[in-house]
C-alpha cells in the first residue's frame, strides 16, 4: 500500500466518507454524547478503540477462520460477540481506569456493542475485500471521523445552548437541524478529489 492510497484512505474514513455525517451510521450515540465535549472526546476514543480492535480480530476470525471453514454465512454473528466482548472489557478497564469519563458515558458505552458504526466498519472491512494494513488504516480513520464528528457537535451544541433559541427548537430539534448542517457541509466535500 502506497502513501498516497494511505492518504486516501485517511481522507475517506474522516472527512468525504464520513460514518456520522455522509453514510448516517452511529446516529444515537452521535445526538446522545455531544451535549458535552469531554464526554463527546471520551466516546469517540473508546468508539475508536473498539473500532480499531475489533475490525482487526474480525478480519482475522474471517479470513484464517470462518472462510476456510466454510462458515462464512456466520460473520454477522461472530462480528457482533466479537463487539460485545471488547466493549464489556473496555467496560472494566474504564470503570478502574477513568470512573469520572465511565459515568459521564453512562448508558451510551454499553451501547457500542449495539453502535451500528463499529459493526459497519467490520462489515466494509471484509465486503470491500481489503488487507491487514488497509484495514488496519481504515477503521483508526472511521474512528477519528467519528471522533471529529463528535467533538463538532459537541462544540456547536455547548454554544447553541448558550444561545437565545426559542422553546420549540431547544434540545433535540436544534440538534438535529445542527446535525444536518453539518452533513450537507460533509457532504459537499464529498465531490472532491484527491
Amino acid at each position: 500500500m502506497s502513501f498516497l492510497e494511505i492518504i486516501t484512505v485517511v481522507l475517506a474514513g474522516v472527512i468525504t466518507n464520513n460514518i456520522v455525517l455522509v453514510q448516517s451510521i452511529g446516529i444515537c450515540p452521535f445526538l446522545g454524547v455531544s451535549k458535552k465535549l469531554d464526554s463527546g472526546v471520551g466516546m469517540g476514543v473508546a468508539v475508536t478503540f473498539v473500532l480499531v480492535i475489533s475490525s482487526l480480530v474480525c478480519y482475522l476470525l474471517y479470513y484464517y477462520v470462518l472462510e476456510p471453514l466454510g462458515y462464512a454465512y456466520l460473520q454477522t454473528v461472530v462480528f457482533i460477540l466479537i463487539i460485545a466482548v471488547l466493549v464489556q472489557m473496555l467496560d472494566i478497564v474504564l470503570k478502574k481506569l477513568s470512573p469520572s469519563l465511565y459515568q459521564a458515558l453512562g448508558v451510551y458505552l454499553a451501547l457500542i456493542t449495539t453502535n451500528c458504526a463499529v459493526l459497519g466498519t467490520a462489515n466494509n472491512v471484509i465486503s470491500g475485500g481489503y488487507d491487514l494494513v488497509t484495514t488496519l488504516v481504515h477503521s483508526f480513520s472511521v474512528g477519528v471521523g467519528f471522533t471529529l464528528a463528535l467533538v463538532l457537535m459537541a462544540g456547536i451544541r455547548e454554544r447553541v445552548d448558550a444561545a437565545p433559541v426559542p422553546k420549540y427548537f431547544k434540545g433535540l430539534p436544534i440538534a438535529l437541524i445542527t446535525a444536518g448542517i453539518m452533513a450537507m457541509a460533509f457532504a459537499g466535500l464529498g465531490g472532491l478529489s484527491f
